[in-house]
């Protein structure tokens, strides 16, 4: 049996919170990184609109793309079914082998399995503006990559076929 490779990603929350993800790599090319989470190990249900996003025991497939404003995580509930895909608009990630950095810019683009695509988290961005954590260049770019990934979803020209192929069920099957 072959161990699957591992990456690191510090996570950045402004203004001064990291936190450090530790997944397993499961497909690698130049133009994406597919990876698996660990089962989620959290207090309480992620919610939105009175609807489980993510709860303990999820698990996450995650595509980051190098040079992209955001990656996508195809999320779960803990008895496998897909909740739905969402998007964290990030700065592109700094992949250095097994250690990646970012940093979240707030803004996230929520789609669930049955429902339509919607932007999350205003309130934090703004609130992020008033305090400065963001750069006037830095927080128009994350204002147009949230308004264009709503625009491709809306109009059905998003995510990326990448996202289809790798299924729960495929990942799964891919670390034994």
């Amino acid at each position: 049996m072959t161990t699957t490779p591992r990456v690191a990603i510090h996570y950045r929350r402004l203004p001064d919170h990291t936190r450090v993800y530790d997944q397993r790599v499961l497909l690698e090319q130049d133009d994406v990184v597919v990876t698996l989470s660990e089962p989620l190990a959290m207090e309480a249900p992620m919610v939105h609109d009175q609807r489980v996003m993510l709860e303990p025991g999820s698990l996450v497939v995650w595509f980051t793309f190098p040079e992209a404003w955001h990656d996508i995580g195809h999320f779960y509930a803990a008895d496998g079914r897909s909740t739905g895909l969402y998007a964290n608009v990030i700065t592109p990630p700094v992949m250095e082998g097994s250690v990646w950095h970012t940093t979240d810019l707030f803004l996230d683009l929520w789609w669930p399995r049955e429902g339509a695509p919607t932007i999350l988290d205003e309130d934090e961005f703004e609130n992020a503006l008033a305090k400065d954590w963001l750069d006037e260049e830095t927080a128009h770019r994350a204002r147009a990559e949230a308004d264009r990934l709503l625009a491709l979803a809306t109009a059905g020209a998003w995510p990326p076929p990448v996202v289809g192929e790798w299924t729960l069920g495929r990942a799964l099957a891919e670390v034994g």
